[in-house]
């Protein structure tokens, strides 16, 4: 389990991440406004088998400056720490917004992507207009909106709770950047591109990026492969860790 933050300095700024475990790297990117801690069941229930680095993008967690309202400068800025961290080949594993920023890396900078691992997300990532208008409005209905789609009915409140603190503790404004940013995302005629082996993961109760979503990105990702996370929602790394780290492991142990 991580212990505690590490900092680094990415493109002129001071940066945070979690870190754990030794061997390949991974890292994991969270989704709008989320933090490293989503990860925390993978950090832990992995690190026998990789070296795990979970960030806080800008804005988020421990990592200062604004956020950012494109996925094209998120990914720019995760391109920046893999450099600060001297990681040429990285396996990147991106949950919802994560998973368009590691796409967007995967695509322009294919030779520095191992495997990657998509999470709940899509090629194209539209953002319900309630959703927006709340958070623009600064209203913490915004937050309880999102929350109340988020997970799968059968998951305990327990199991989300690093999740929900996330979206409460970041920066209403640095969430509606993200949020923007999400709906600006569109790589659908470019997922052809994808070089790297890819799994995807999605919650069979997803209903902010569906099941179709994902069976979108097997069905044009070459050699991508799926994986349905059944009793889970939005968030399968937290409502079912076991089973989501069983497919990680799967993959990771796949990879050349």
């Amino acid at each position: 389990m991580p212990s505690g933050r590490t900092s680094a300095t990415v493109l002129g700024q001071p940066a945070a991440y979690l870190e754990g475990g030794q061997g390949r790297p991974v890292v994991l990117v969270h989704g709008a406004g989320g933090r490293a801690e989503v990860w925390t069941p993978q950090i832990g229930g992995l690190a026998d088998v990789a070296r795990l680095i979970a960030v806080d993008l800008p804005g988020h967690g421990g990592t200062g400056a604004r956020g950012c309202q494109r996925v094209d400068d998120y990914a720019a800025w995760v391109l920046g720490l893999l450099d600060a961290l001297g990681l040429d080949r990285t396996v990147l594993v991106g949950h919802s917004m994560g998973g368009a920023i590691v796409q967007t890396l995967a695509l322009g900078h294919p030779g520095r992507v191992a495997g990657l691992v998509l999470v709940g997300t899509g090629g194209r990532l539209r953002v319900l207009p309630r959703i927006l208008e709340l958070f623009r409005d600064g209203s913490p209905q915004g937050a309880k909106l999102v929350a109340g789609l988020a997970y799968s009915p059968k998951t305990p409140p327990a199991a989300v709770v690093e999740a929900d603190r996330a979206l409460q503790e970041t920066a209403a404004a640095v969430t509606l950047g993200d949020f923007l940013a999400c709906d600006r995302f569109d790589v659908m005629a470019r997922l052809s591109g994808v070089a790297a082996p890819t799994l995807v993961v999605v919650g069979a109760d997803d209903r902010l990026t569906p099941p179709k979503y994902a069976a979108h990105l097997v069905r044009t990702i070459a050699g991508a492969r799926l994986v349905e996370i059944e009793a889970a929602g939005h968030f399968p790394q937290l409502e079912q860790p076991a089973a989501v780290n069983l497919a990680l492991r799967a993959f990771l142990a796949a990879l050349p």
